[in-house]
């Protein structure tokens, strides 16, 4: 910590079973705030205390004339809008898993266990300047697949399957967050159909993903085209921010009228069932 620029750092032997940081912490907030301030905790979604509730609750108690409240999302709409920094560092993660999966014909063929693909897809990123890969989801099937948040098993691929691997690797700190999806050998034209009408879905969210639009215009403008607008999945978004989280605000569902600003940095996933069949998404 102390090759940081911030110069007040205060530490203490940790894990204390007895106080692990509680008295230092309530002292540091009373010293900085004084007494009768307002103290806004981040509580809403996409947010996390990061401490034990036990222990927040003793922190509360040991400077009542504290008040804490909610941040008014004070964090979320700072994170909401990137920096040109930022921007750039997302775009470099992004870069980096494209890289990987224009490489996914090296490790993956018909025979080959999904555990194995999911393994060495790791490594792929590893190679091309991912600093790691905290998730991947995937799934195979001939009409698409049943999930994409299974681990990996090791069944191999077969003839005719769908591959979908799906990465959030970190890069300095940022994510990257999408999909490829892959056809082993000839793939069965209802499921080439339904990958060209989420590509279709895409290029619609990206016409409306414009300053001044909501989060709802983008999932309205892509669920046209993927369930004919009855607003009816099995996925309650399709897609969301990113940034030092993999999943950030907003997202793009019915209920959510984010205005959508410059310098947002957005996924679009929209996802298709094939009837018959499983689903895929983009």
């Amino acid at each position: 910590m102390a090759k940081t620029w911030v110069s007040d750092i205060r530490t203490w032997s940790s894990p204390d079973l007895s106080d692990d940081g509680v008295t230092l912490l309530a002292e540091t907030l009373t010293e900085v705030l004084g007494d009768n301030a307002l103290l806004g905790v981040p509580s809403g979604h996409e947010t996390h205390l990061r401490m034990p509730l036990m222990d927040f609750h003793r922190l509360k108690s040991l400077i009542p004339n504290l008040k804490f409240a909610d941040d008014f999302d004070t964090i979320r709409n700072l994170r909401l809008v990137k920096s040109e920094a930022e921007i750039e560092k997302i775009k470099t993660a992004c870069e980096i898993a494209g890289r990987a999966f224009e490489r996914v014909g090296e490790i993956a063929e018909a025979g080959t266990p999904m555990k194995a693909i999911f393994r060495d897809f790791q490594g792929l990123c590893l190679a091309e300047g991912a600093d790691w890969v905290p998730y991947l989801a995937g799934g195979r099937g001939p009409l698409g697949y049943d999930d994409v948040i299974s681990p990996a098993t090791n069944d191999p691929l077969e003839r005719g399957d769908i591959l979908m691997l799906d990465t959030g690797l970190v890069y300095d700190g940022y994510f990257c967050d999408f999909d490829r999806n892959y056809c082993v050998g000839s793939c069965d034209p209802r499921a080439e159909g339904a990958y060209h009408k989420l590509l279709e879905a895409v290029e619609a969210g990206k016409k409306v993903a414009r300053p001044g639009n909501t989060a709802r215009d983008i999932f309205d403008a892509m669920d046209q085209i993927v369930t004919g607008g009855t607003g009816v999945g099995d996925v309650g978004r399709l897609g969301h921010g990113l940034g030092m989280q993999l999943t950030e605000w907003p997202s793009f569902m019915k209920g959510d009228l984010t205005e959508l600003k410059e310098g947002m940095v957005l996924t679009l996933e929209p996802g298709i069932a094939i009837p018959g069949g499983g689903l895929i998404v983009h």
